[in-house]
């Protein structure tokens, strides 16, 4: 099965790892290709995944600039994608491309994985950009009772909070300087943003907010214990990982390649044991 990836500064990805490794595990044989904008010219997403089509590939994952380009070139779309706006797998099918957004149904699986049936309340979403607009749809889905979004770009938080108040979810924003008095108002405490990355140190916020009552989430997987992770498990706060979300978004996307219902059901089977190699892996690494 050829799949690949096609976006910008994605030599690093460990993408081409996760699926080589859920093609091991499931008996298919799997190559995993990146193209890359800063390594070679890309003229278009369009003209790019028309390239691949041509050379037999299954499918390609999508990331940034192209995940909202990727939704037009689609002739069908997933729910996530639909409701996103964006679409970080395309799958190539005899009738045609479909997209969908596995950060969207990842982040589910990720948060039942982990947090299993607890709700998720009110819930504090930092960052607004391509995962945190997935990330809040996710939130959404499973039940949130208000989605509070905050950003640096006031406009982007209100738009998004926007687009879930017309799905039917509650939305509000919230600016900087509210942030003390909102958090201990909350349930869920979301990350989106790279701070706390590597390239990026720092937590997201002040890490005397974070409280025993709340359940956090850090998108940021490298390292695998951020400074927001580590203020969470001091203060007694469950705890999703980053790590999560990267398995998850990619067991689906892997799914969506498959195009036999009993490797789909193997690939769902290898989420936890894929989710403890990374988890060791990252920490061994940080």
């Amino acid at each position: 099965m050829k799949l690949g990836l096609i976006g910008k500064a994605i030599m690093n990805s460990s993408s081409p790892d996760l699926h080589v490794r859920l093609g091991d595990l499931t008996g298919i044989p799997t190559t995993y290709d990146l193209f890359d904008a800063n390594e070679q010219p890309i003229a278009s997403l369009e003209s790019q995944v028309r390239k691949v089509m041509a050379a037999g590939y299954r499918g390609v994952n999508v990331t940034y600039p192209w995940k909202e380009a990727a939704v037009r070139l689609a002739d069908r779309v997933s729910e996530g994608a639909r409701r996103v706006g964006a679409a970080n797998t395309l799958v190539f099918e005899r009738g045609g491309i479909f997209a969908d957004n596995t950060d969207f149904t990842g982040f589910i699986s990720g948060y039942r994985a982990t947090l299993g049936e607890r709700e998720p309340g009110r819930v504090l979403l930092i960052g607004t950009g391509g995962v945190g607009k997935a990330v809040a749809f996710g939130l959404g889905k499973l039940g949130a009772s208000e989605v509070i979004l905050m950003d640096l770009d006031a406009a982007k938080s209100r738009q998004l909070a926007d687009e879930l108040i017309a799905q039917g979810f509650a939305a509000s924003t919230i600016a900087p300087e509210r942030l003390a008095e909102t958090v201990p108002a909350c349930d869920g405490l979301v990350n989106c943003t790279p701070i706390g990355h590597e390239k990026s140190p720092g937590c997201p916020l002040p890490r005397e907010l974070v409280a025993a009552h709340h359940w956090i989430f850090d998108a940021v997987y490298v390292p695998a214990v951020t400074e927001f992770v580590a203020a969470a498990r001091a203060a007694g706060a469950a705890v999703m990982s980053g790590v999560g979300l990267f398995v998850f978004q990619g067991v689906d996307a892997f799914k969506r390649f498959c195009e036999d219902e009993a490797k789909r059901a193997a690939a769902d089977e290898q989420a936890a044991t894929l989710y403890a190699h990374y988890r060791r892996v990252l920490l061994k690494e940080s």
